[in-house]
């Protein structure tokens, strides 16, 4: 290729990763359905992308945790190197950065009030450091005390909030605590339930709360003797997060409360004032996305941006800041941004840009007084990733489903692929409470890479698009209506000229692989092959473990149990049972014949591997195809390095083999020693690597 052509190229691909995100939705001929076929025709026109090694997406983040301090004069981060994670920080002058912590397993970070101490929690405790190094407290978390952080104190120069677990005779009852820097105990505040959140005034006092009371949440104000006044009592998939108690007794908070008349559908940012009025500060413009995060000034306590991440990514500066946020988002055109604030007009900003093309957030320091943006953490030893043009662009799409309700979902483009010949794969979120965001996705980006056109469909049923999106499912889990939204969105994509009729796999994990599990046994002319992560094959049955036995099984917050039954989903109910196990892939799996990988783990506590195990046994029994690869001490994903790229490799390997494609490159010898001893089942994609072929 020669210079022009390819800086004519780089020039595209350039445009093309840096265009604002849009959103094309089903049409007749013209309007936003032409922005789909004009990005579908600029990404065939782009040079392909390299073939990347399969480890390239199996990398975390350089930078698990950045955050700003409350002053705006340091960056704190935890920067991770190999098998090492340690604590650093930035001066935001200019100055050079410092370690302050060799070793730490913590994996976020939060900044004490005067900005002296930095909170470090890992899986199993909480430890304070100060900015000189000096260690602070530690507490362990879990436990038999069930002990959970729950945010910084406001009031307090240095020291967070816990909950913790207390016994009391048969029964439990749950603490607030304030812990300082130096690790000394206050007592907040004792209840027979289970507290989600509270606000607490300027002198630490608790003034309100939001609990669990058996079988529905609720807001309470605290009087000073201590006792509730219930404002708000709230109904299933209806939540409120407290951010700040203001000096006008009014609360700040972020939730979707009240009915979808009074603007309770979505969620947004939200003051309830002194005399309990409920008044919406900031919603998503467009009326299609919940808050997804809120930024706070940290001397007022007030909002100043709020981010919408559910369809094309807005984040919106409120008040005063509109015209800052504005201004950053004209820096970055396109791209997902999300701020931190520094305390006072001189203050910098902490600003992060992601986008589907960047698997590593870029970070920059924004300087209001004269909108100067300096790229940060930029070091090639962080910031290693790959490169924007191997990458895929991601498109938010919509569509009609047949019942005319408007479905949402993200359409990932690989570069230099024509993707009317190319294969088509429906990959289905987990949850399903649960929804794909248009940032990047690690798989998606692996399939893209191999040229595959990834759909996400965020079929209804759903989080993210308000509350009443989520209840248009009516629990119809099984081959219903919620299978039919991503059957639909396939079948508009085929007819729109993406993706090759005859070429179509399906792959997900949990509910994901509850779906894929579904689509091969329901609709086996369009779906060709599928990969199943952890997928339940009975909804009701495992719906029912999880409750009695699973994760959810020793949870004293039961609202998951009443959020069931309010989707149609509550397994004790024994109508829905019987409904959900008649339409599920184990009830069924005389009808599944078309090629099936499961990949799933022996310890998983969200769907319990007998259940997995009893469905492979049903399916090789009846001399179906299949293939069942099993982490031993696997938790519901994999998280150890070599289960993570056996996941990758076993799906590569099943799509290339009945939907054409690269062929995978061939296993190193840990990954071929893992396959020999965790294939349960081998079809005849795997056969090389049976333990003990006969």
């Amino acid at each position: 290729m020669g210079i022009l052509r390819k800086l004519c190229a780089t020039l595209a691909l350039f445009a093309a990763a840096t265009a604002p995100m849009a959103h094309a939705e089903e049409d007749h001929g013209s309007g936003p359905g032409q922005v789909l076929r004009a990005t579908v025709a600029a990404q065939r026109a782009l040079p392909p992308a390299p073939r990347l090694p399969r480890t390239d997406f199996l990398e975390g983040r350089s930078l698990p945790a950045v955050q700003l301090s409350p002053g705006g004069d340091l960056v704190a981060y935890l920067r991770e190197q190999g098998e090492t994670r340690s604590l650093w920080l930035l001066p935001t002058d200019g100055g050079r950065a410092r370690m302050l912590l060799a070793r730490t397993q913590a994996d976020q970070l939060f900044w004490s009030r005067d900005g002296r101490w930095l909170f470090l929690r890992g899986a199993r405790s909480l430890d304070g450091i100060s900015v000189d190094g000096r260690a602070g407290m530690r507490v362990m978390l879990g436990g038999s005390e069930r002990r959970i952080p729950i945010k910084v104190d406001p009031s307090q120069a240095a020291a967070v909030l816990l909950r913790e677990c207390v016994r009391a005779g048969t029964g439990e009852r749950w603490r607030i605590l304030r812990m300082d820097a130096h690790g000394k105990r206050s007592v907040l505040r004792e209840d027979p339930h289970w507290i989600h959140d509270v606000a607490l005034d300027a002198r630490g006092r608790v003034v309100a709360l939001a609990r669990f009371e058996g079988d529905h949440d609720a807001l309470h104000r605290v009087a000073a003797d201590g006792s509730l006044h219930e404002v708000l009592r709230l109904r299933p998939m209806e939540r409120v997060a407290l951010l700040a108690a203001l000096p006008d007794g009014s609360l700040l908070m972020e939730g979707n409360p009240g009915s979808a008349a009074r603007n309770g559908n979505f969620r947004r940012v939200l003051r309830l004032d002194a005399d309990n009025r409920l008044q919406t500060l900031h919603e998503d413009p467009r009326h299609e996305a919940d808050l997804d995060e809120v930024a706070l000034d940290p001397r007022t306590q007030m909002p100043i941006a709020a981010s919408y991440r559910s369809t094309v990514a807005a984040t919106y500066g409120i008040d005063a800041a509109q015209s800052m946020v504005a201004d950053i988002a004209k820096k970055l055109p396109g791209r997902d941004i999300a701020v931190q604030a520094g305390g006072g007009p001189a203050a910098r900003w902490l600003v992060s840009e992601r986008a589907a093309t960047l698997r590593e957030p870029r970070w920059y320091l924004y300087d209001p007084r004269n909108g100067g943006l300096r790229r940060i953490l930029d070091d090639p030893g962080i910031a290693a990733a790959p490169k924007e043009n191997a990458l895929a662009r991601k498109l938010a799409v919509s569509y009609l489903a047949s019942d005319g309700l408007r479905v949402r979902g993200f359409l990932v483009l690989p570069p230099g692929v024509d993707a009317a010949r190319a294969p088509l794969i429906a990959q289905v979120h987990g949850g399903p409470i649960s929804h794909f965001r248009p940032g990047y996705d690690g798989v998606a980006q692996f399939l893209a890479n191999r040229g595959y056109v990834v759909f996400q469909s965020n079929f209804r049923g759903s989080t993210g698009h308000g509350r009443d999106y989520t209840f248009a499912s009516n629990g119809d889990y099984g081959n219903g209506r919620v299978q039919q939204d991503i059957v639909e969105g396939v079948r508009w994509l085929l007819a729109q000229g993406i993706g090759d009729a005859n070429r179509v796999g399906i792959v997900g994990h949990s509910f994901g692989g509850y779906s894929t599990l579904l689509g091969l046994t329901f609709q086996p002319e369009l779906f060709k092959v599928g990969v199943a992560g952890s997928p339940p094959a009975d909804l009701g049955w495992s719906m029912r473990w999880l409750l009695r036995a699973g994760d959810q099984g020793d949870l004293p917050d039961r609202s998951l149990k009443h959020t069931l039954a309010a989707l149609s989903l509550d397994s004790t109910d024994p109508a829905t049972y019987a409904r959900l196990h008649s339409q599920s892939p184990l009830a069924n799996a005389a009808k599944m014949r078309r090629p099936l990988l499961v990949i799933a783990g022996g310890a998983d506590r969200t769907v319990a591997i007998r259940e997995v195990a009893n469905y492979a046994a049903t399916l090789k029994a009846a001399k179906r195809p299949m293939t069942l690869l099993v982490e031993p001490n696997g938790a519901h994903s994999p998280v150890d390095p070599v289960p993570r790229e056996a996941y990758l490799f076993a799906m590569e390997t099943m799509l290339q083999r009945h939907l054409g494609g690269p062929v995978p490159e061939p296993p190193g010898q840990r990954l071929s020693a893992y396959l020999r001893q965790n294939l349960r089942v081998a079809g005849p994609e795997f056969a090389k690597y049976v333990k003990n072929p006969r």
